[in-house]
């Protein structure tokens, strides 16, 4: 979706809400494709006493694979965003506006770059999940297998007891 600013930029106390249905279907995240449905946007762009911000909401679910014991996860995510924008810079970069010198602006990439910058590293099922037996392969959150522990080679462990580190940096 593009927004034409160029009246919220010329004007005072100009309001301009948009709604908008993205689709990030095509995006790849853990090895998956998590939007399975699309990203609901909705929102403002506003100019008062000469600056220009948009304000919006994204909500969604992210579906994938728990990353301990790889069972289905869902998400409902809620998300709240804001910037300011402007037509031109004084400096050479400044991440903290976002440029629109033609007035235009690309909403639905200015979403799916923030969607994708605050999508969690990795999904887990729950907080304390278990996940799988390194021995077995059974989820240790459905039950416990009764196998033991990997026993560590002593040697190679007590290799490291000698390294020393310098504190030059």
């Amino acid at each position: 979706m593009q927004l034409d600013l160029r009246k919220v930029f010329d004007a005072e106390d100009q309001v301009l809400p948009f709604e908008l249905q993205l689709d990030l279907s095509e995006i790849e995240q853990w090895g998956d494709h998590p939007f399975a449905a699309p990203v609901a946007i909705s929102g403002e762009v506003s100019s008062r006493a000469g600056i220009v911000t948009v304000r919006y909401c994204a909500d969604y679910v992210l579906s994938s694979n728990c990353a301990r014991c790889l069972e289905p996860v869902e998400q409902k995510k809620h998300q709240e965003f804001f910037h300011t924008v402007v037509r031109k810079l004084n400096q050479e970069e400044d991440d903290d506006y976002i440029v629109c010198e033609d007035g235009i602006l690309d909403v639905d990439t200015l979403a799916q770059d923030d969607i994708l910058l605050e999508l969690p590293i990795r999904m887990l099922c729950s907080e304390d999940c278990k996940g799988l037996c390194p021995m077995c392969g059974c989820n240790l959150n459905e039950k416990d297998c009764g196998c033991q522990p990997p026993q560590w080679d002593v040697r190679r462990v007590k290799a490291f007891d000698n390294l020393e580190w310098s504190d030059e940096d």
